[in-house]
């Protein structure tokens, strides 16, 4: 866009409008940014307007440009961005409308051609418009202190760039889990009992501890089950200097860990049938709420024999791979279903932030009432595919010991 620059003694009204811009973008109160009575070398353009979004982790901003028989859309970093709206505010816009949530702020060219700035409050302002993948709610805050010892934030309380995506399959998880304990919350009148196996460094330990403890005011007993002993003593040593009451960390294998009585039971990417060997754990231990996100398919892959039909689209690896995965996560939850689970396998989040995406959440509803129908079609199912055994299925069939899957 070419136009005539703005004086120098003009600067100040633009620059003070930027500030104010960068301000919302900061602190999370930006709704929504417009320019219009454009004056420059695009006579077909009527105005543009900007929105902020999250694409692939990182923030950004927006712009739809609006010419008269198209429109054209351009995503920019935050920073590259604000660089942007400043050169069209100095180089043909007359005219920008900044929404935030508390404030309603305008700059005009006047018929002078000088700036004027104007700043009201803000009436009825609609939330941050929510990006490709934003939240439009988060289950929790950036303030919280676990956060910051875990690295998600900084000592600012701000979030780490590198960690947006964590920071987002975070809020995504305990979402889901506020759905689930919703729907069981008359069956947990005492402390609620999580045990989560394959912790890691435990972001969703300590994440699914502080929602249950702060947010719905519970009492709360979290255990966090690892091989790893340096992570097991990190996360015992942060939740100690964090003072967390109620959560701890220990070493232990999901196919020989006794956890107890358990309200809730998570495994997210725990590897082929140690995806089984948690559910099982679950079942076996009067889970009302089980959460896996199950992570490689290997077990039923080399049994598979499907009709030859299906052998043209099976001679691609990508294709049996996928098979796998869906009779694999398939009769999991069918057997979770016999079990008088009611069952759901969905995308947890996506693809963009993980390529393990998928979640099997059971919420315990009593004793199965289809439970001769549902067998009947997990045998019709491990007959057609020519599959001999399923990890899970056996655990349930048989005592650990006598099993084996592994």
């Amino acid at each position: 866009m070419q136009a005539p620059t703005t004086p120098v003694s003009d600067a100040e009204p633009i620059e003070r409008f930027l500030s104010l811009l960068a301000r919302s973008l900061q602190e999370h109160t930006f709704v929504k940014l417009t320019l219009g009575r454009y004056r420059g070398a695009q006579p077909d353009l009527t105005g543009v307007t900007v929105r902020r979004l999250t694409l692939r982790g990182d923030a950004c901003l927006s712009f739809l440009y609006r010419h008269t028989t198209r429109d054209v859309t351009t995503n920019l970093p935050l920073a590259q961005g604000l660089s942007a709206v400043g050169e069209a505010l100095r180089e043909g816009f007359g005219h920008a409308h900044l929404l935030t949530g508390s404030q309603d702020i305008q700059l005009a060219l006047s018929k002078k051609g000088r700036h004027l700035l104007r700043c009201g409050k803000a009436v009825n302002a609609p939330a941050e418009e929510p990006g490709h993948d934003r939240e439009k709610h988060r289950f929790l805050a950036l303030s919280r202190p676990f956060l910051v010892e875990l690295g998600v934030t900084d000592a600012q309380h701000q979030l780490i760039p590198a960690m947006s995506r964590k920071w987002k399959q975070i809020n995504k998880f305990v979402e889901i889990l506020d759905r689930a304990l919703a729907s069981v919350a008359t069956a947990l009148p005492g402390p609620v009992r999580v045990v989560d196996f394959g912790c890691g460094k435990a972001y969703l330990t300590f994440a699914v501890h502080d929602y249950l403890s702060n947010v719905l005011g519970r009492e709360a007993q979290v255990i966090g089950v690892e091989l790893r002993d340096d992570l097991v003593t990190f996360c015992n040593r942060a939740a100690q200097r964090l003072g967390l009451a109620g959560l701890r960390f220990e070493q232990g294998d999901v196919r020989t860990y006794s956890p107890g009585l358990v309200d809730v039971m998570i495994a997210l990417h725990a590897c082929d049938t140690a995806t089984d060997h948690a559910i099982y754990r679950g079942i076996r231990s009067a889970a009302s709420t089980i959460m896996c996100s199950p992570c490689c398919h290997k077990q039923l892959r080399p049994q598979m024999h499907g009709p030859p039909l299906l052998q043209p689209m099976l001679q691609h690896g990508i294709h049996l791979g996928q098979e796998a995965e869906m009779v694999t996560d398939g009769l999991r939850a069918l057997l979770l279903e016999a079990q008088g689970y009611e069952t759901q396998v969905f995308e947890f989040v996506s693809l963009e932030h993980t390529s393990k995406n998928k979640m099997i959440l059971a919420v315990k509803r009593g004793t199965a009432t289809r439970r001769d129908e549902l067998l009947r079609q997990i045998r019709d199912i491990k007959a057609f595919y020519g599959i001999r055994e399923h990890c899970l299925e056996t655990l349930l069939e048989e005592t650990p010991a006598a099993t084996g899957c592994g």
